[in-house]
C-alpha cells in the first residue's frame, strides 16, 4: 500500500495525467444529447449509448470546420482525447473531429438542404413546366472544355442539325463554381426566345458534383422562366439541381436526346399521323356512304307522299273532331238562344196584347195609365195585338168606381 499522502491537487493532476496519456487519440461512437453552444462558439454535448453517458466539448476552432449542423439524437463518430477539469474532478471527451456515423458530412448536408427546399415547395410537381416538343433555341450551362458539352453538341447535331445553341461556359466544380452556375442561369433568362436550358456536367465524385447541390444553384433553377433540364453526372447520381429542375436527365447525353427528337423520329411520327388520318377519313366516308344508301332506299325517298300520310291522317282526325265539337256547341248555343228569346218575349210590352189587352195613348202619344186625367171628348189611340184604332172619351170615371177584379184597360 502506498503510504504517501496526496493533496487534492496532486491527486487531481495525477488522474488528469493518467487519463490524458492513456486516452490520447481515441474514436468514440455515440448519440448526441444535451447539445449547447456557448456565446464564444464552443460546443458542449453529451455522447451516450444505451447504457452510459460521457460529456464532450468541441472548441470553436474545431467546430468551425464542421460541414453539417449538430443536433440532438444524431449518431456521430468523434475523434479526440480524454481530459479532466481539475476544479470539478470531471472528465470529458475533447473532440477535434466529428463525423456522422455511417455517412459523410456531404451526404448529411445534401439531405438537410433537400428537406429544407422540399418543405418550401421548390420540388413540387405542380410548379414544373413542360419541355417544348420542338425547341428552336437551346441554352447549355456547363464547362466549355468538359466531355459533357462535346457529347451534347454531337447528339444535337446528329438528331437535328439546324438548331440555335447558346453555350454559357462556367466552372462546374471548385471555388466559385456555384456562383458562376447560378449567374449563368440568371443571365440566360435575360435572352429572349430561349426555349429550354440544359444545366449539368459529366460524372465525378460527390465532391466533384457538389456545386449542383448548393442552395444558390437550386434557387436559380427554380426561379428560371426558361424550362430547365438537369443533367449531372451518371445515371446513379442525384443532385439537388435534379429535384429543382423541370426535368432530370440521367446524363448530359440523355439530356440531348430528350430535348429534341431526331428527324427520323419526326418523319416516322408524321407518317404515322398521316396513316391514321387517312384511315379515319376512310371510315368516315364509309359511314357516310352507308347512311346515304339507307336513305336512298327508304320509303320517304321512294314515295315522297309517304311522308304526308300520317300528317294528313292526323289532320283529318283533328278536323273531324273540330267539326263534331263545333256542331254540338252550336246546338247548345241555339238552345240557350231560344230560351233567352222566349224570356225576352215574355218581358215585351206587346206580349199581353195577344191576350186581348190594348195600349191606350193620347193624341200626343202619351200612354194613359189612369182615367182621372181624361176628359170627355179626348181623342185616344188604341194599340191591339193586330192593328190600331181611334176612340173618343165619352165619360171618365176614377178607377175607384170600377168593379173589383176588372182591369182598367178593358174599359177602353
Amino acid at each position: 500500500m502506498d503510504s504517501k499522502i496526496y493533496t487534492v491537487s496532486e491527486l487531481s493532476q495525477g488522474i488528469k495525467h493518467l487519463l490524458e496519456t492513456s486516452f490520447r487519440e481515441i474514436r468514440v461512437e455515440g448519440e448526441i444529447s444535451g447539445l449547447k453552444i456557448s456565446s464564444l462558439g464552443h460546443t458542449y454535448f453529451d455522447l451516450k449509448d444505451s447504457v452510459s453517458n460521457i460529456s464532450g466539448v468541441m472548441f470553436r476552432g474545431f467546430a468551425s470546420g464542421l460541414t453539417f449542423d449538430l443536433e440532438n439524437g444524431l449518431l456521430v463518430r468523434v475523434r479526440g482525447n480524454i481530459t479532466t477539469y481539475d476544479k470539478q474532478s470531471k472528465y470529458q471527451l475533447m473532440a477535434r473531429e466529428i463525423q456522422p456515423a455511417g455517412q459523410g458530412p456531404l451526404q448529411l448536408a445534401f439531405e438537410r438542404l433537400k428537406k429544407k427546399l422540399q418543405a418550401e415547395g421548390l420540388f413540387d410537381a405542380a410548379r414544373k413546366r413542360p419541355i417544348p416538343a420542338l425547341p428552336q433555341k437551346i441554352a447549355v450551362v456547363t464547362s466549355p472544355t468538359g466531355a459533357a458539352i462535346r457529347d451534347i453538341l454531337s447528339i444535337l447535331k446528329r438528331r437535328y442539325a439546324n438548331l440555335h445553341i447558346i453555350i454559357a461556359p462556367v466552372k462546374v466544380q471548385g471555388a466559385g463554381s456555384k456562383e458562376e452556375i447560378a449567374q449563368a442561369i440568371k443571365d440566360l433568362n435575360g435572352i429572349p426566345d430561349i426555349d429550354v436550358m440544359l444545366v449539368g456536367r459529366g460524372g465525378g465524385s460527390m465532391e466533384d458534383l457538389w456545386a449542383f447541390n448548393e442552395e444558390i444553384v437550386a434557387r436559380a433553377i427554380a426561379g428560371s422562366r426558361i424550362p430547365v433540364i438537369s443533367c449531372v453526372g451518371h445515371e446513379t447520381d442525384f443532385t439537388i439541381a435534379d429535384f429543382a429542375a423541370d426535368l432530370r436527365a440521367a446524363t448530359p447525353s440523355a439530356a440531348a436526346e430528350l430535348v429534341v427528337k431526331s428527324k427520323v423520329e419526326l418523319a416516322a411520327n408524321i407518317a404515322g399521323l398521316e396513316k391514321r388520318l387517312l384511315q379515319s377519313l376512310r371510315i368516315y366516308y364509309e359511314n357516310l356512304s352507308g347512311k346515304f344508301r339507307r336513305l336512298a332506299s327508304s320509303r320517304a325517298l321512294v314515295n315522297p307522299l309517304y311522308l304526308l300520310e300520317r300528317p294528313v291522317q292526323r289532320l283529318d282526325r283533328a278536323a273531324e273532331g273540330l267539326f263534331d265539337g263545333s256542331a254540338e256547341r252550336l246546338r247548345r248555343c241555339e238552345e240557350k238562344l231560344n230560351l233567352q228569346r222566349e224570356k225576352l218575349k215574355a218581358l215585351s210590352p206587346l206580349f199581353p196584347l195577344k191576350k186581348g189587352y190594348a195600349i191606350v195613348k193620347t193624341a200626343d202619344g202619351r200612354a194613359v195609365k189612369k182615367a182621372a186625367g181624361l176628359r170627355a171628348g179626348d181623342r185616344l189611340s188604341l194599340q191591339f195585338a193586330e192593328g190600331r184604332a181611334e176612340a173618343e172619351v165619352l165619360k171618365s170615371e176614377n178607377g175607384d168606381n170600377l168593379p173589383q177584379g176588372v182591369p182598367q184597360e178593358t174599359l177602353w
